[in-house]
């Protein structure tokens, strides 16, 4: 799953202009598969990285990242709450000192990285989601990424009538999209209708 989880990131960056260098396309026994940094990612129209970075990131605030660091993960059935970013410290390990370091070396690039998780959601209400970021903030992240949000922006840039041979990802989207398996976003005026059984 992680995999996939990875490819969509990869395809997001990609069509908004940035170069990607992936940290490592093998898991080593010794090592958990889940370490470090999956990403670092380029801008190539940024030098220097916009000072305001709103910390929940939408596909219109890419251009304001010029380096950073992503790490992704793909729990699809997690929201990260309070109490699921306190039990898994090992989420951070890439905001540490010693992992920006080794990035720094790995990719022969100066700092400074923005450090960006990639989410599958944040929690709803106003009040964890608020403990949500602020603990996320303490450990280092400046921002994230809800999958809600890549996945919304890929089907929205997604052509019907365009071959994207090149990309698996990108080519079974189109053919979804070509038989109207995306529907597209619309206001609802008295909210949703209960399924009847």
């Amino acid at each position: 799953m992680s995999a996939v989880s990875e490819t969509i990131v990869r395809e997001f960056f990609e069509l908004h202009g940035f170069f990607l260098r992936q940290h490592r396309k093998y898991v080593s026994p010794s090592r958990k598969t889940d370490d470090d940094i999956d990403f670092f990612v380029l801008n190539p129209r940024r030098e220097r990285p916009v000072a305001d970075l709103p910390f929940e990131l939408t596909a219109e605030n890419l251009d304001a990242i010029s380096k950073a660091i992503v790490v992704v993960k793909g729990w699809h059935t997690e929201t990260f709450s309070p109490a699921v970013l306190e039990n898994a410290p090992e989420i951070f390990r890439f905001a540490k000192p010693a992992a920006f370091k080794k990035a720094a070396d790995v990719f022969g690039v100066e700092g400074p990285f923005s450090k960006i998780l990639v989410i599958p959601a944040l929690p709803t209400q106003s009040g964890p989601r608020k403990e949500s970021i602020e603990f996320l903030k303490t450990k280092g992240v400046d921002a994230v990424i809800p999958f809600w949000t890549i996945l919304a922006d890929l089907i929205d840039r997604i052509e019907a009538n365009r071959n994207y041979q090149k990309s698996d990802l990108l080519q079974v989207m189109r053919i979804l999209k070509n038989y109207e398996f995306f529907r597209t976003p619309q206001m609802e005026l008295f909210g949703k209708r209960k399924r009847r059984s």
